[in-house]
C-alpha cells in the first residue's frame, strides 16, 4: 500500500490548526493532535460525543484542507455489507449472460460477469481505490449499526483492504483518512476502538464557540455574536443543564445567529428568544422548560 504524500500546508500541528480555522473549523490542539497523528500513522480516528459537537464537520473541513474527496457512509440500525462495500450490478450482468449464451460456454459466462466493470462500489471500496493522495471517509455514526457491521469493519480498519468473494482481496492504493463518529448510544466493540486513535469531543468552551459563531456568520455583530455564545454557554452549564434532555450544538448555536441576523435582532431578549427557541432545542418538553429560566440565563455576569 502507497503512503499518501506530505502535504505541505499540514505539516504540522500548527498549520493543520491553521488550515481547518481557514475553512471555518476551530480545532482545539488536542483534537487537532488528534487528526495530525491519524495522517502520519495512518491510522482511522473514531471520534464520540454528544450530537452537535463538530464530529461529523470536521471530516467535511478536513476533505477541504486536504483537497481530497469526500465518502460519507451513514450508518443505521440494519445495515448490510453491500450496503457500505459493493454489490454487482445484476441486471448489466443478466443482459450480458443473455447475450453471450449461444458463443460462449458457461465457465466463461461466470468469468465474464464478475469482472470489475459489473460492480457498484460503495463507499468502503471508493475509499480504497481513490488514488493519491486519497480519500477521506467519513463513517457517520457507527454507534447505530449493529455488532455484526463493526466485525465486518474489522479488516478494513486494521489493514485498509476487504475480500471480495469473486474478485479477492483489494488494498488501498492510497491509504483513507478514515473518520469513524459515534454518539454513544451503546458501547462499541473493544476490537474497533483498538484499531483507531480517540478522541471525545466535548461542547466547545465559550471563547472557541464565539470564534465558531463568528467566522459561521460575519454579518453578526460582535454584540450579537458575543451574547449568542454567552447564553447558549449558559444553557450548557450547571445548573441549567439539568432542566433539558440535551443541550444546544454548535449547529444550533450558528443557525440561531443566522435567524437572529434575519430578524434584525441588535440585542436578545426574553421576546425574541422565546419566538426562536425552536432552533435551539428540538424536544417540546426542553422549549417548555427554557421559558422560566429566561430572566436567569439572561441576567448579567458577576462582576
Amino acid at each position: 500500500m502507497s503512503k499518501s504524500p506530505a502535504t505541505p500546508a499540514v505539516d504540522s500541528i500548527d498549520s493543520l490548526t491553521h488550515a481547518l480555522q481557514g475553512v471555518g473549523y476551530h480545532a482545539p490542539r488536542r483534537l487537532a493532535t488528534a487528526v495530525f497523528l491519524a495522517m502520519k500513522l495512518q491510522r482511522p480516528l473514531l471520534l464520540e460525543g454528544e450530537p452537535g459537537v463538530g464530529k461529523t464537520e470536521l471530516a467535511k473541513a478536513l476533505a477541504k484542507v486536504l483537497g481530497r474527496p469526500l465518502l460519507r457512509l451513514q450508518c443505521y440500525d440494519g445495515m448490510e455489507q453491500r450496503e457500505a462495500l459493493y454489490e454487482w450490478n445484476h441486471t448489466a450482468q443478466l443482459l450480458h449472460m443473455r447475450a453471450a449464451q449461444s458463443t460462449a460456454t458457461p465457465d466463461e459466462i461466470e468469468r465474464e460477469v464478475y469482472q470489475a466493470r459489473y460492480l457498484i462500489r460503495r463507499p468502503l471500496l471508493q475509499a480504497l481505490q481513490t488514488p493519491a493522495p486519497g480519500a477521506v471517509l467519513l463513517i457517520d455514526e457507527v454507534d447505530r449499526a449493529d455488532e455484526p457491521f463493526e466485525a465486518f469493519l474489522l479488516e478494513y480498519l486494521g489493514e485498509y483492504q476487504v475480500s471480495i468473494p469473486e474478485l479477492g482481496t483489494i488494498s488501498a492504493v492510497a491509504a483513507p483518512l478514515t473518520i469513524l463518529t459515534s454518539n454513544r448510544t451503546r458501547d462499541l466493540n473493544d476490537a474497533v476502538k483498538r484499531r483507531c486513535l480517540y478522541q471525545w469531543l466535548d461542547y466547545p468552551e465559550r471563547e472557541r464557540e464565539l470564534a465558531i459563531v463568528r467566522s459561521q456568520v460575519p454579518e453578526a455583530s460582535n454584540q450579537l455574536t458575543e451574547q449568542v455564545s454567552r447564553f447558549v454557554s449558559r444553557l450548557r452549564s450547571q445548573p441549567f443543564s439539568n432542566a433539558f434532555q440535551r443541550g444546544p450544538g454548535i449547529a444550533e448555536s450558528v443557525e440561531w445567529a443566522k435567524a437572529l441576523v434575519a430578524l434584525d435582532t441588535l440585542t436578545l431578549d426574553p421576546e425574541v428568544i422565546q419566538d426562536t427557541a425552536g432552533i435551539l432545542f428540538k424536544q417540546r418538553e426542553d422549549v417548555a422548560a427554557l421559558l422560566p429560566l429566561l430572566d436567569q440565563l439572561l441576567a448579567p455576569e458577576p462582576v
